[in-house]
C-alpha cells in the first residue's frame, strides 16, 4: 500500500512538471531578438530576391517552430510584416554567456560586407551557427581563411515573395539536409573544427568510451531459471522435513 502511494505521488509530480515546463519556456522559446546592423551584412540561407546582403537597419531574428531537431532561423523586418530569410543553423557553444545579444561575423576585405556567422541569445551558452550553400561556403572559407558550415542539398537560394508559405518547402528540406564543413583549402573537415561542443557532452562521450562492453544479445536466462528452480525445490524439501519432525 505504501509503495503504491509513493508511485502515485511521483506520477503526479511528473505530470505537474510537464504542465508547468512549457509555460515557463513560452516567453523565450523562439529567442526573438531585435538587432540593428550599422552596415550591410551578408546572410546565408534562402532569402528574398535581392536580400542576400541585408542593408544597414533593424531586423528581428526568431527561431522557427519547425517541429524538428534542426534549428531554423528566420529574419524579419522591424515590424515583423515581411520575412527576408530562412536560415539553417546548428548549435554552437560558448564558455561564457553574456547578458546581451551577440552576433559574430566572418571578416572580409575592405569594401566587402561582413558575412553573418553566429547568433547568441542573451544569457544562453548555446548559439546558432549559420549554414551557407556549398558554393558560397567554399568562397567564404577561402576569403576568410576559416572553415565554414555548408549543405550540399539542392535548395533554392532566392524566393520571389515575402509570403511565409513560400518558405515551407525549404523548411522541409532543411530538416533533412546534411551539414558539413569546408576548409579554406576546399577540403571537407569535421564539424568539431567549426563548432564547439559543450563540456558535459564531451564528458558523456568520454564516459561512453570507457564503459565495459555489454553482454552479447544472444545470452540466455535458461541457466539462471534452472538454478532458481533447484533452490526452490531444496527450500520446499527443507520445510517438508521440518514439518514432519514437528508432527512426529
Amino acid at each position: 500500500m505504501k509503495l503504491s502511494k509513493v508511485l502515485t505521488a511521483f506520477g503526479s509530480l511528473a505530470l505537474l512538471g510537464a504542465a508547468i515546463a512549457p509555460a515557463a519556456r513560452a516567453s523565450d522559446w523562439n529567442k526573438k531578438t531585435t538587432f540593428t546592423f550599422s552596415g550591410p551584412v551578408e546572410i546565408p540561407g534562402v532569402h528574398l530576391t535581392g536580400f542576400g546582403i541585408l542593408p544597414a537597419g533593424t531586423y528581428v531574428f526568431k527561431i522557427l517552430d519547425s517541429q524538428s531537431d534542426r534549428h531554423i532561423v528566420q529574419i524579419f523586418n522591424k515590424e515583423e510584416t515581411q520575412i527576408f530569410a530562412t536560415i539553417l543553423a546548428i548549435p554552437n557553444y560558448r564558455l561564457k554567456a553574456t547578458d546581451k545579444t551577440v552576433m559574430t561575423f566572418r571578416e572580409r576585405g575592405a569594401g566587402e560586407p561582413e558575412a553573418l556567422r553566429a547568433w547568441f541569445y542573451p544569457g544562453a551558452n548555446w548559439g546558432e551557427e549559420f549554414v551557407y550553400p556549398k558554393a558560397r561556403a567554399v568562397a567564404l572559407a577561402k576569403a576568410t581563411g576559416t572553415p565554414v558550415l555548408y549543405t550540399a542539398s539542392d535548395i533554392p537560394v532566392e524566393v520571389a515573395t515575402a509570403d511565409v508559405g513560400a518558405y515551407q518547402p525549404m523548411v522541409a528540406e532543411f530538416q533533412r539536409a546534411p551539414v558539413m564543413a569546408i576548409a579554406p583549402t576546399g577540403e571537407e573537415v569535421q564539424l568539431a573544427q567549426v563548432v564547439t561542443r559543450p563540456p558535459e557532452m564531451l564528458e558523456t562521450v568520454a564516459a561512453q568510451r570507457t564503459e565495459p562492453a555489454a553482454l552479447p544479445g544472444t545470452a540466455s536466462l535458461t541457466p539462471a531459471i534452472g538454478l532458481a528452480g533447484l533452490l526452490f525445490l531444496a527450500a520446499g524439501f527443507g520445510l517438508w522435513s521440518v514439518r514432519k519432525r514437528i508432527a512426529a
